[in-house]
């Protein structure tokens, strides 16, 4: 019984039982000193219902996303362990379930990972033995048939909710929602999505997930990142892939003083978030703010996401 009789993830509780949920990220320091990870911890405690824990995000060595899930825990959260697949082969990705699921982990958020030429070992050898896709398969295998890969009967499954990511901005975006079902039929249960500026197309993407009825099938989380300045808005823009930022929020950026900008950030953050929680099919918030948690509570009081119900 043991593991296979655990109780659901947070998220996962509130979603089955018809509730909006609000996550946010903790990006793991580099170098080896846990206090990093408590001390942003601290910022995100009773503003959450889980914390996603980024895994060596951008190539960049980083401490490990399992062991940062696992201080997270010991904090009461509920963690949301991402796992890329540039890392590590079919081996190494059962084992590391296994061992997510066993420190009571329940939550994962399947990636394919970044290209290791953006991080600091360029030269490094990838591995990606499989793709986002067939890591959702691999989980699902394991938590519902009990199996590994190669067949063989598991004992003590890993009781994992299954999560991906998804950008409804990038190119074509006619296929974006196909996409989406893919991971749907791979077995997907929840889709948190890239940080969300240009309000009008993300509306007609879920226009499409609503009409292959996607929206009944997986959670979308909808993912918002605060600007705090004109300056991060353009990087945004221009030298980040599939980043959809709209000129009229360019402008109504530079149209405030320069150390007013990030409270005018704040502002339109908050708007986006209000806006979010208005269209059909989204169930819950993913806030972003990267090395900027201490706004993270601000945020989700302003946009009256506060407070969280009880674990």
């Amino acid at each position: 019984m043991g593991v296979e009789m655990k109780t659901k993830s947070n998220i996962e509780r509130i979603l089955s039982s018809g509730g909006f949920v609000v996550t946010s990220e903790c990006g793991p320091p580099r170098g080896a000193d846990a206090e990093v990870i408590r001390r942003k911890g601290a910022l995100l405690q009773g503003v959450v219902d889980a914390v996603n824990v980024t895994d060596n995000q951008t190539s960049v060595v980083r401490m490990s996303s399992l062991s940062s899930c696992l201080i997270l825990k010991e904090m009461g959260f509920d963690p949301i362990l991402q796992m890329v697949c540039r890392d590590r082969n079919r081996i190494a990705i059962q084992s590391d379930l296994l061992g997510a699921a066993a420190l009571g982990i329940n939550n994962i958020l399947c990636l394919s990972g970044d290209h290791q030429r953006f991080g600091d070992h360029p030269k490094a050898k990838n591995v990606f033995d499989m793709d986002s896709i067939q890591l959702i398969q691999t989980v699902r295998l394991m938590r519902d048939e009990g199996r590994f890969l190669s067949g063989e009967e598991l004992k003590g499954r890993p009781m994992l909710f299954i999560g991906a990511a998804e950008n409804p901005f990038a190119d074509p975006f006619e296929i974006r929602a196909l996409r989406l079902a893919k991971k749907v039929r791979a077995g997907v249960e929840f889709i948190q999505t890239q940080c969300i500026y240009n309000l009008a197309r993300f509306e007609r993407w879920m226009q499409m997930v609503r009409d292959m009825g996607l929206h009944e099938r997986c959670a979308i989380i909808a993912g918002v990142t605060p600007l705090k300045s004109v300056g991060m808005a353009r990087y945004m823009k221009t030298q980040v892939p599939g980043m959809d930022v709209p000129d009229e929020m360019i402008e109504r950026l530079k149209g405030v003083a320069k150390e007013k900008q990030s409270e005018e950030g704040i502002k339109i953050c908050v708007e986006t978030i209000q806006r979010l929680k208005e269209i059909p099919g989204v169930r819950g918030i993913h806030i972003m703010a990267i090395e900027w948690e201490e706004k993270v509570r601000e945020i989700a009081e302003q946009a009256g996401l506060l407070p969280r119900p009880k674990g």
